[in-house]
C-alpha cells in the first residue's frame, strides 16, 4: 500500500508539473494576435475553410497534405508520402522557416524567428484540436526548441570542387538539370537553405529515412561543399 500511495503521489505531482508546464507553454491570447500574420492564407475555428492554405483545425497529429479537397503542392505531397505528421516540434521548425522542413513549398511566409511568438501561436492552434487537453505530450507546446543552425556551421566556406566530387550520391536521384519529376530540384538553392535542410535531416528533425542516412554520414565541411557546388551548378 505504501508503494501504491507513493506511485499515486508521483503521478499527481507529475500531473501538476504538466499543468504548470502547459500554463507556461505559450499565451493563447497572444497566439491569437500572432495568428493575424497567418490569417491572410489560413482559417481556424468554427466554420473554417480552405483559402490559399488549408484550414488549421485539428492540426496536431494530422498527417501533412491530408485535407482531401485542398490542392497541395508536389513538395507537400512528397512530404506526406514520406510520413510527415504535424507535431509540436516539427510545427515549430516549419513555422520558423517553412523551407527547412518542406523544400520547394509554395508557402511564401518568411517564418517566425521569435521563439515566444511560435510558442504562443502553437498554444493558440492547439485549442482548435478536438481534445486539446488530451494531445499526447509528444506535442509539448510547453517546450520550444531553437532549431537554428549554429552560425559557425553556416559560416563554413564550402569548396564547390570538393562538392562536385561528393555529389554523385545526390545526383543519383536529384537531376543536375534542375528538373523536378517526383524528386525536388536542389540546383541553385541558396547555400544557407541547403545547409539548414541537410542539418535538419542529420539531426532527424526533418523526416525522410534515406536523407537522414545520407546526411548523417556527412561532416559539416562536406555539407558546406555540396551547398557551394549546387548553388553554382551549370548545366
Amino acid at each position: 500500500m505504501r508503494e501504491f500511495g507513493f506511485i499515486l503521489r508521483t503521478v499527481a505531482a507529475s500531473s501538476l508539473m504538466l499543468v504548470v508546464t502547459m500554463a507556461n507553454a505559450g499565451d493563447v491570447e497572444q497566439g491569437e494576435k500572432v495568428f493575424s500574420k497567418c490569417k491572410g492564407c489560413h482559417q481556424v475555428g468554427s466554420g473554417a475553410v480552405n483559402k490559399v492554405g488549408p484550414h488549421l483545425n485539428g492540426l496536431f497529429g494530422r498527417k501533412a497534405g491530408s485535407i482531401d479537397d485542398f490542392p497541395y503542392s508536389k513538395p507537400f505531397k512528397r512530404a506526406a508520402d514520406g510520413g510527415l505528421e504535424w507535431h509540436a516540434e516539427n510545427l515549430d521548425v516549419f513555422i520558423e522557416n517553412p523551407r527547412v522542413l518542406v523544400s520547394g513549398t509554395r508557402m511564401s511566409f518568411r517564418g517566425l524567428k521569435d521563439l515566444q511568438d511560435r510558442k504562443d501561436l502553437l498554444a493558440y492552434l492547439r485549442t482548435f484540436s478536438d481534445n486539446p487537453a488530451d494531445i499526447p505530450e509528444a506535442d509539448p507546446t510547453a517546450t520550444g526548441t531553437d532549431h537554428a543552425v549554429d552560425p559557425a556551421i553556416l559560416a563554413i566556406q564550402g569548396d564547390p570542387e570538393y562538392g562536385e566530387y561528393l555529389s554523385g550520391e545526390c545526383t543519383t536521384c536529384h537531376q543536375v538539370t534542375g528538373g523536378d519529376e517526383g524528386i525536388p530540384s536542389i540546383t541553385f538553392w541558396p547555400e544557407e537553405d541547403f545547409v539548414t535542410a541537410l542539418h535538419a535531416y542529420k539531426n532527424k528533425t526533418r523526416a525522410h529515412p534515406v536523407m537522414q542516412l545520407i546526411a548523417g554520414r556527412l561532416s559539416d565541411e562536406e555539407i558546406a561543399a555540396l551547398a557551394a557546388y549546387f548553388r553554382v551548378l551549370e548545366n
